[in-house]
């Protein structure tokens, strides 16, 4: 209504210039119609969500995290190479880059992260970009603006456009005054780090916008997550990686974390399929727009002993970081995760041992190649 009347009015009066135009008014008020869609005063409409789970097109925000990489492969297994598309703001190196479609994308940009929605065809978004625990601590500006701002961009372009959007949450929503063993899908939720401020936000402004806007948002709790292909991002529990690298390369490793830290874990596999069963899953099996996941938990000494059956001279020590040391100590040590195992029908394969003997067989394996090039 009020852009028809915006239209009439220009219109009226469109011989006072030279300059006046049709087509950039009726571009205009597109935009004004697209910006007002939240406010029901207007009665905007939405598109229909996505419902196309056979062969999706899907958009990866930070995609050279952790975890965007493994996620793109194994979705262009079952969607096809081009339906997938990586994003991030660095330069892929070249096997990412030639492994298939690859786009500069910034979520602080809602312009330019609306036009590869749009140009695309995007009906999936998985949202990884993320400033993680440890360095959002030594930069709560930064994560403020990537964690916060960029999670509005990717929510209202999300509803706008009809699409399927998943964002990642993460053990460090819960906090010190959260029960611990075991940790409930529902429980109070007050973190103390801006990155577990950031991911409770993101669970409450994706819960309502589903209940307000019709959004088919989806989010999983993440336990700490372990891979041999990438690089640790900032975390609190990157010390599950490192040690595996560090000690096939030297036979030592200094831990930041107490001997006796209990945290949920999971290997990359399992967080990655689970990514895609839930994504998969009809929207009416979810009666939780956000769930817990696990597999296993374990302290950096469970770990070091499961690591010397294969790695007998491996030697361990402890310098432990009192900040890394205060944020794991508000973190759960038992991930429960009952109603995604009910409800959407996880289960994960990988327990302690398997996840051991795998890393320490990649990460060898990927050294003796490298040496041998």
């Amino acid at each position: 209504m009020l852009v028809m009347q915006l239209l009439r009015g220009a219109v009226k009066h469109a011989g006072r210039g030279p300059q006046f135009s049709v087509e950039r008014l009726i571009s205009a008020a597109r935009g004004f119609s697209s910006s007002s869609q939240h406010l029901s005063d207007f009665g905007g409409t939405h598109p229909p969500p996505c419902t196309d789970t056979e062969h999706p097109k899907i958009l990866i925000t930070g995609g050279l995290g952790q975890l965007g990489v493994g996620l793109a492969k194994l979705l262009r297994r079952r969607f096809g190479k081009n339906n997938v598309i990586l994003s991030d703001i660095r330069k892929p190196p070249n096997h990412v880059y030639h492994n298939g479609p690859f786009i500069f994308s910034d979520i602080l940009d809602s312009k330019n992260l609306r036009e590869i929605v749009v140009n695309n065809n995007i009906s999936w978004l998985i949202h990884y970009s993320a400033v993680l625990s440890a360095v959002g601590e030594n930069n709560v500006a930064l994560a403020k603006e990537v964690n916060i701002t960029g999670l509005h961009n990717i929510l209202d372009i999300a509803t706008d456009h009809g699409l399927r959007v998943f964002v990642p949450s993460t053990i460090g929503a819960f906090g010190p005054s959260s029960p611990r063993d075991p940790t409930p899908e529902l429980c109070v939720q007050r973190p103390r780090t801006i990155y577990g401020v950031s991911k409770v936000h993101a669970e409450l402004m994706g819960e309502y916008y589903h209940h307000r806007y019709g959004l088919d948002f989806r989010c999983l709790r993440y336990p700490g997550v372990i891979s041999a292909n990438s690089n640790p991002g900032g975390g609190t529990t990157d010390y599950a990686v490192q040690i595996f690298h560090t000690a096939v390369k030297t036979g030592c490793f200094e831990c930041n974390l107490r001997s006796d830290t209990l945290l949920p874990m999971m290997y990359i596999d399992d967080c990655l399929r689970a990514t895609l069963e839930f994504m998969e899953a009809p929207a009416d099996s979810l009666l939780s727009r956000t769930y817990n996941i696990s597999a296993m938990s374990f302290t950096p000494h469970d770990l070091v002993q499961e690591m010397q059956k294969v790695l007998p001279e491996l030697k361990v020590t402890y310098n432990v970081d009192p900040v890394l040391q205060a944020i794991a100590d508000g973190w759960p040590m038992v991930l429960e995760d009952i109603a995604a195992r009910r409800d959407w029908g996880w289960k994960h394969e990988f327990d302690l041992s398997e996840l051991v003997q795998t890393m320490l067989t990649h990460i060898t394996t990927s050294n003796q190649r490298a040496q041998a090039n």
